[in-house]
């Protein structure tokens, strides 16, 4: 049976001469895996250029439950980005993105709200200023955690101005710990949190050693609760690409 459904690319590999493999985030089925024969030929018949990370594609696709790998019968763009493809930080960005929602999307189950919050992040990403596009790494870690249910939550006050890594909220208590940030990383995690829309992140002005920080402890956040996490290798492009 064919269905249609958008798909965010996250990961292409190459089979054979011609054709991939590819790992798509889609609307309908969650994460799954396309063999797609024939795009890598040259000229304009080629469709490579569709299986960038980060794509954001209209899909006609066989889809069969019991299959591990399914096809795609025809495809388009949903989406022709402005500035993803070209501009170096929105891309870096981007792929920081891709790799992080790789490391948490293990299993092909329908999530049609994480895909319009992906959908939605890409292209406001897509449109951003640099400002925006500094903090938007954080701004998307801290939004997918909470879609994923291991929520950093927003309790900070003059009182609770410590945010406990491990427990994911703020405290009055000093510890000897490394998993309570300063006082200074931690009013901007305050401030991150309170961010509804990535415009607000406009107004938070933070250096890089600081945005680095924040997104080293996320790391260690998101492996307290994902499986096999690991790390993020985009991680170390983004220290060099943000200022």
């Amino acid at each position: 049976m064919i269905h249609s459904t958008k798909g965010i690319v996250l990961r292409t590999v190459k089979y054979g001469e011609t054709s991939v493999i590819a790992s798509i985030f889609t609307e309908l089925f969650g994460v799954q895996s396309y063999m797609v024969h024939g795009v890598r030929t040259s000229g304009k018949a080629s469709k490579a250029h569709f299986f960038q990370p980060a794509s954001i594609l209209e899909l006609q696709v066989y889809h069969n439950d019991l299959k591990n790998l399914q096809r795609i019968k025809d495809l388009k763009w949903s989406v022709l980005y402005k500035n993803i493809f070209s501009d170096i930080t929105k891309n870096s960005v981007a792929l920081f993105m891709v790799e992080l929602l790789q490391k948490n999307l293990k299993q092909p189950e329908t999530n049609e709200d994480l895909f319009e919050f992906c959908e939605d992040a890409f292209l406001n990403l897509d449109m951003a200023d640099a400002a925006v596009a500094a903090n938007f790494p954080i701004y998307f870690s801290i939004q997918l955690a909470q879609i994923l249910g291991f929520r950093l939550l927003d309790n900070y006050s003059k009182e609770r101005n410590i945010f406990n890594l491990t427990e994911g909220s703020f405290t009055d208590e000093k510890s000897v710990t490394d998993n309570q940030l300063n006082v200074e990383v931690s009013f901007y995690i305050s401030e991150l949190l309170k961010a509804i829309h990535p415009h607000d992140l406009k107004e938070i002005k933070m250096n890089r050693n600081t945005r680095m920080t924040i997104l080293k402890n996320l790391e260690r956040y998101y492996s307290w609760h994902v499986p096999e996490f690991g790390t993020m290798r985009t991680l170390n492009v983004l220290t060099e690409i943000l200022r």
